[in-house]
């Protein structure tokens, strides 16, 4: 790609801080990492052409890169917007929703992550990305494990915080607004997918679904 057009993780890494803390380090990485991740999720459920795509190289895997200016620019400003409060710890998860045209949930596609606010080290980029690399790679064969949605569903991104960042002191915390989202009234079905576990950055994948009750 133009060197003159913004760095993404299809075409380059994001600039790193020589100064920058650990979990900033780690919260970078996965920035990158969510962002390919949500396009894989996408274009995974199929729900757009598969033109609407094109293939890249991520991580040393073959992922999926959107077509679309405003899809791609709607994935990348949402996670990039989540980065100073993923750096704090303050996210929970970040999850893939996908709904039915009554407004209600059909399925999630969850990544729940802690990013260790005591980790103090140096942070080894290669064996944190290897781990994730393995997400993508389970990622891309978990499709007999979801559900086959309509044609008119719609999905959006959505961010559980363990507590919210301060308006008045972080504009990217004005980008998320409360949800009026519909939600399941009973507990749903969880399906795992992958899970990773380091000092610097807990990650688990898992679906949720609606339980039978619910539908």
């Amino acid at each position: 790609m133009p060197n003159s057009k913004p760095r993404t993780p299809f075409s380059g890494k994001m600039e790193r801080k020589d100064n920058q803390s650990p979990q900033g380090e780690v919260a970078g990485i996965l920035v990158e990492f969510l962002e390919v991740a949500i396009t894989s999720v996408v274009y995974l459920k199929g729900i757009y052409p598969s033109g609407a795509f094109e293939r890249r190289r991520y991580m040393n895997v073959v992922v999926q890169r959107a077509r679309h200016p405003q899809l791609r620019e709607y994935i990348h400003s949402a996670v990039l917007g989540l980065l100073p409060s993923i750096q704090k710890g303050l996210v929970e998860r970040v999850a893939v929703t996908f709904f039915n045209t009554d407004n209600i949930p059909m399925e999630r596609f969850i990544f729940k992550l802690m990013v260790n606010q005591s980790f103090g080290s140096k942070v080894e980029e290669s064996d944190l990305e290897f781990s994730l690399r393995s997400f993508l790679i389970k990622l891309s064969v978990s499709q007999p494990l979801t559900t086959v949605l309509p044609r008119d569903c719609r999905w959006e991104i959505m961010a559980y915080f363990r507590s919210l960042p301060q308006v008045s002191t972080s504009k990217d915390a004005e980008m998320w607004i409360p949800t009026d989202t519909k939600q399941w009234q009973q507990p749903p079905l969880i399906t795992p997918i992958k899970s990773m576990n380091s000092e610097p950055l807990g990650l688990q994948l898992y679906l949720e679904h609606p339980s039978p009750a619910e539908q």
